[in-house]
This record gives C-alpha cells, structure tokens and sequence, in this order.
C-alpha cells in the first residue's frame, strides 16, 4: 500500500497470511547520496526482504536534495519512524519488535534515527538496527578504504564529498580543502581522533596500498562552510559514548570494494567497545550498492549474498 505518514510518502509491504501475534515490523530507508533513489527503485529490495523475512516492511520516501536541505531528510525519517512505532499494531506489528534499517545514506539516517530516539520513554524502543554499507562521518576523507576505492564505481570520493557539499547546500569550491581534511579543528580532532582513526582499522584492510596521511593544516573559512557535517545528525560516529551504549543490537553490512568500507568497521568498533552486540557481514567481493543487484539480468552473487544476510537476521531476531 502506498500510503503517507505526516504527508511523508511510504510504501508498506504485507505478508498476505494472517497471523495471531504482532510480526516485526522493518522500517527501510533507501540509498542515493541525498539526491537520488526512491520507493520505486527499491522496490524489488524491499519486497523481497518482507516476505522472506516474513515481515512488514515500510519503505520511506524522504525528500531529496537539492531541493530539500539538510536537515529535513533527517527529520522525515524520524518523523515517519515515530508514527510507525505509535501505530504498529494497526498494521499488524508487535511495537517491541520493530527493526530500523537502511543503505548508504540509508545507514546513516538508520544510526541518527536511533541514536534521536535514545531516551524517548513514550515509545517502544527499536529491536535493532541494519547498517547496510553506511556513511558515518565526515572528519577523514583519507581511510583506508577512502584511499584504496577512491575510483571504484559506483562510489567515489569526490563524490561522497560532492554529494554532501549539496545535501548541506554549500560551495563546492571547497571541495579539495575537505578531502585534506582542512575542515576539522584541533580540538574536534583531539576529541574524536581516538574514534575515527585508521589505527582502529585492522591490519588487513591496510593491505592494498594504505599510507597514513599527513595531518592537515586547519582552514576557519573551511570550516566555517561545512560545520554542519560535523553534527552528530550527519555524522553519528561521532556520538557520544552515553548515547551509543543506549542502542539496540545491530547488524552492519560492509563491502570491500567501497569507500565507505572503514565508517562501519569504525562504528561497529564504537559499539562494541560500549557494550552493544553487534553482527558484522564484511563481502569481500562486494562493491557499494550491490545489494540493488541481487536478481535480475545484471546481478552479482555478492548481492545475494548481501539480502539473504539481512533477512536472516531479521528472521533470527
């Protein structure tokens, strides 16, 4: 059904068997770097999750960038989550039972969602969150896996960059200055350079041509630009530690031919060290969006690979 949720648009898919007690519920917002993807081109995702997972699935259709700044995509998927969490039950939904997922930019509402949501004692919390190959911060463009797949499609690193520069509604003239990483004060380095370092990368995904960076010089005007990106609502790795050991177990799915390889690995990292369990699938031979093509004419065992992971979790939950 197409429906909307405080005029937000939202597909819901519904197994047709009946079924005495509440299913789990799957909220799922979609990838597109802000600006693109929607509940049409995720439908075959999406429908497939549902019914393999036996679940309701409700796919969010956020508004997109350029149009709609930062941070209104954020906020209709909160918004949307909050109404579902509220009216599980008309759906057919166990409220204590309810899963947050996304992919790509999907991850990172996923992780800002829940962590907003941390706290809300007027609803039922979140049973887990699906991190599916998520971006997670926007204080080191130079990782590991931001170096190894800078020109691996279908993501780059200039276009990571680009993509926010947009969502933020900011000069992209100051692209460059971002990727050395001129944006970051001292003190946001001092503070969260424990967190997101490479040195919290293990040793064998440094192995294709890894070399540590030279510190940048800090850049006020820079900064001044994107200080947005630096809020926990655009980078949830950067939360703090009282929030993070707050969240619900978490699946996170992480490909090795992806520039966004590391914010997972970091973020799963994050997790653990503040007690929370956390199931990893790392495709070693997946690429970033690949679990677009997991059926079809044009489709990769690694995307398969990627779906049938998340529905048996969803299964096992």
């Amino acid at each position: 059904m197409d429906l909307t949720f405080e005029d937000i648009p939202v597909r819901v898919y519904q197994p047709r068997e009946a079924k005495s007690e509440g299913r789990r519920g799957v909220i799922y917002f979609h990838g597109g770097g802000w600006m693109f993807g929607s509940i049409n081109s995720y439908d075959h995702v999406c429908r497939y999750i549902a019914k393999e997972s036996d679940s309701v699935l409700v796919s969010v259709g956020y508004q997109l960038a350029p149009e709609q700044k930062y941070p209104s995509q954020f906020h209709d998927c909160l918004t949307a989550t909050v109404h579902f969490l509220k009216r599980a039950e008309d759906y057919g939904v166990d409220p204590a039972r309810v899963i947050i997922s996304g992919d790509s930019v999907g991850g990172n509402f996923t992780a800002s969602v829940c962590q907003a949501l941390v706290g809300r004692a007027d609803l039922a919390k979140p049973l887990a969150q699906i991190l599916i190959y998520p971006g997670l911060q926007a204080i080191d463009f130079n990782l590991p896996s931001y170096q190894q797949n800078r020109a691996v499609p279908i993501l780059y690193r200039e276009h990571v960059i680009c993509s926010a520069l947009q969502y933020l509604n900011k000069d992209l003239s100051v692209l460059d200055r971002v990727m050395q990483g001129c944006h970051v004060p001292s003190d946001i380095k001092t503070r969260f350079g424990k967190w997101i370092n490479s040195e919290n990368i293990p040793q064998e995904f440094k192995a294709r041509g890894f070399k540590p960076s030279e510190a940048a010089s800090f850049l006020d005007d820079v900064y001044e630009v994107v200080k947005q990106a630096l809020e926990t609502t655009f980078s949830p790795l950067m939360a703090e530690d009282a929030i993070l050991s707050q969240l619900p177990k978490t699946f996170i799915i992480t490909c090795e031919y992806d520039v966004l390889r590391d914010d997972g690995i970091l973020y799963k990292k994050r997790l653990e060290d503040n007690g929370v369990p956390v199931s990893w699938c790392h495709i070693e031979d997946g690429f970033h969006g690949v679990i677009n093509f997991f059926d079809g004419f044009l489709s990769f065992p690694s995307g398969k690979k990627g779906v049938d992971s998340i529905v048996r979790f969803i299964r096992n939950l």
